[in-house]
């Protein structure tokens, strides 16, 4: 998704529905505040979450909302579906239909789900420019060997999509459990990689993304808001 940034003075011409000229002597006469302070400049850039105040009437007073969920196994990450209950379905907020997925876990996958209404954090959490770990148990069909730790470190080629995967990290818990951190999340990315040994997936839980793990006290289908230091942790 795209933030909302733009300039002002178009911020209060589409508000207002007026002309650049009436908002450019609003603003030269100190009628107009963004957060708090007087703002005369016409191109001072706005967003989603920029509170704005025209004399003492608020035009916008958005709050960026953050949500850890624990996803359960047959709940879709989608904010609609006309078969399968979605995440958003799952959450008790205000604000749900305004969320949206920060990096998605299939139907049959489990564990942290990340939603929020701010594009930038969002964005930054799931860029691999930013190579923020995403860290899985995943439980496999048949034993895994050491071969495995070595194929995932260097990456796999993906010949219909012409790429190569960005090196991963393989620890062995148990024969046929595994702990796998990503920096990047291909399409069924850890199915196909364990596809690669003929060794199919049958448990996939997602248990951190970067600084936030899981709360261990959230049941399946459970949420609660982000602390303040785990949004930062994004940043």
């Amino acid at each position: 998704m795209q933030s909302k940034r733009g300039r002002l003075d178009r911020y209060l011409c589409t508000q207002l529905h007026t002309h650049r000229k009436a908002v450019r002597e609003l603003l030269l006469s100190g009628r107009v505040c963004v957060d708090g302070l007087i703002v005369k400049d016409m191109d001072r850039q706005v967003d989603e979450f920029s509170h704005i105040q025209l004399d003492e009437h608020i035009l916008q007073a958005n709050a960026p909302v953050y949500v850890m969920l624990h996803k359960p196994i047959g709940v879709v990450s989608a904010t609609k579906d006309t078969q399968h209950k979605t995440v958003i379905d799952l959450l008790d907020c205000e604000v749900r239909d305004e969320l949206h997925i920060a990096g998605r876990l299939d139907l049959n996958s489990s564990g942290l789900l990340l939603l929020t209404n701010n594009s930038r954090w969002s964005d930054a959490l799931m860029s691999p420019t930013h190579k923020v770990d995403k860290v899985y148990r995943v439980t496999l069909a048949n034993p895994i060997t050491e071969e495995y730790i070595a194929a995932f470190a260097a990456g796999m080629y993906f010949g219909f999509e012409d790429i190569t995967t960005q090196p991963a990290k393989l620890v062995i818990l148990a024969d046929n459990v595994a702990e796998v951190t990503l920096h990047e999340g291909k399409y069924h990315q850890i199915k196909r990689m364990f596809g690669r040994f003929r060794n199919p997936v049958v448990g996939l839980h997602r248990l951190s993304i970067g600084d936030i793990v899981l709360d261990e006290k959230l049941a399946p289908g459970e949420s609660r808001a982000l602390t303040a230091a785990e949004v930062a942790s994004i940043r």
